[in-house]
């Protein structure tokens, strides 16, 4: 692995970061959160022992790793001690290697009302939120009216910060008998936990640039998935972060000269949680093999994700905007057993062949997907090690999708478990 590594999703998140995060852990000595917030859900499997994060970087069950949560996520307090917690419960102690940006902005428990509310007015057209009250919160950043996590320890403006938002949200506020709506709770309930917080408060940017200057190798993390990013991915239906490799740079604080290796997850299907677009969905019986095979439920909020064959336009949109140098394969034994495999490597409508996705993004739904069939493999590869002993089916595969993209693919994990993973450089 190169010293300075980022990990970015390139399909609609999903696609299996927190183990590939979890496997390169190990090789760094930092590991730094860029993006997102609690709707992002990372699921690592390290012996016995499954973990679901969304706010902690997913190195964080190695004990000689520092980590790093950046300015560009949007961090939930109450939920990120509840992490803290089932760490601790599980014997991972993160005292002196878990730092948090002063500069982050705060998911307050009346954004999580708001979120559920407009949610709620969309109807029938809704974008498919978790709930989480992340979409709120960016909001706020962007209105420059948030809460940061320096705020935890100036108490007045912190009550002041409160009053304003009585103001500028009375609509949902005012009248209302949901406790989230109750901003002097709020503040109680904040200032009790923010000395817990007072030695994690850091300039992360800062403390990333001494690390590079030292030397350290550094991994950076990100949420969700390239097609989900809000300038880049299928608008409206997105999060509300760039969850490109920009939105690291912005994210944390540091220039592009950090990065040695830029490495792009995708899982050797398609899925999506949520409304939005999804060209190669399988609305039938194959669809509902790969949903029950790959397991494919939120680790955020449990719903069943929509399925359908590998979207190569969509993954060389996102490769191109992303520099992707090298892709990390996920969930390739799921593939087995199918007699043919179908990727897509065009779009088809009115007679007309489209190569890349449209201007409008939005027009994704209106298009119908070219396939090409390839072979499939019936022997069972969960687990494999060894790149010489997958069915040379999956091995054409692997190059097909390769030879597609022009990059070269360097990991491929076939199961769940840290070790149920080939490194490879095709």
């Amino acid at each position: 692995m190169s010293k300075n590594v980022i990990v970015v999703g390139c399909q609609w998140g999903d696609e299996g970061k927190g183990k590939v995060v979890d496997l390169l852990a190990e090789r760094s000595d930092v590991i730094a959160r860029f993006q997102g917030g609690a709707n992002a859900g990372h699921t690592i499997h390290a012996g016995n022992r499954k973990l679901i994060l969304h706010l902690i970087p997913s190195g964080v069950t190695y004990p000689d790793k520092t980590c790093y949560i950046g300015n560009g996520v949007v961090v939930d307090l109450f939920g990120l001690i509840e992490e803290l917690e089932a760490l601790g419960a599980l014997g991972i102690e993160t005292r002196g290697r878990l730092f948090l940006s002063s500069s982050a902005n705060l998911v307050m428990p009346y954004h999580k009302l708001i979120d559920s509310i407009e949610e709620k007015k969309r109807g029938g057209d809704g974008i498919g939120t978790t709930l989480r009250g992340i979409g709120p919160a960016y909001r706020d950043k962007i209105e420059r009216c948030g809460i940061r996590m320096a705020d935890l320890f100036v108490p007045d403006r912190l009550r002041q910060k409160l009053d304003n938002q009585k103001k500028l949200k009375a609509e949902y506020l005012t009248g209302s008998d949901d406790e989230r709506a109750d901003l002097k709770k709020t503040f109680d309930d904040i200032m009790a936990v923010a000395p817990r917080f007072k030695d994690c408060i850091v300039n992360v940017s800062l403390e990333l640039a001494n690390h590079w200057h030292k030397g350290d190798s550094i991994l950076f993390e990100g949420a969700q998935g390239a097609m989900l990013d809000v300038d880049l991915g299928t608008y409206p239906f997105t999060t509300s972060s760039n969850t490109t490799v920009g939105g690291a740079l912005t994210g944390l604080g540091i220039g592009p000269r950090m990065f040695d290796e830029i490495v792009g997850v995708v899982k050797a299907y398609t899925t999506r949680v949520g409304g939005g677009p999804f060209p190669t969905e399988l609305i039938d019986d194959v669809g509902i093999s790969l949903r029950e095979a790959g397991a494919e439920y939120g680790a955020t909020t449990g719903r069943p994700r929509r399925t359908g064959w590998l979207d190569l336009v969509l993954l060389k949109h996102a490769c191109r905007i992303n520099g992707i140098e090298k892709l990390a394969v996920t969930k390739l034994d799921v593939l087995s057993g199918f007699d043919k495999i179908k990727v897509c490597t065009s779009y088809r409508r009115d007679g007309n062949k489209y190569d890349e996705i449209p201007l409008d993004h939005t027009d994704l739904s209106n298009l119908e997907p070219v396939y090409v069939e390839l072979d499939g493999w019936k022997s069972d590869i969960c687990g494999m090690t060894d790149y010489s002993k997958l069915p040379a089916k999956a091995k054409s595969y692997l190059e097909y999708v390769a030879d597609f993209l022009k990059v070269k693919i360097g990991l491929v994990s076939t199961g769940p478990k840290r070790e149920d993973t080939i490194m490879v450089d095709l």
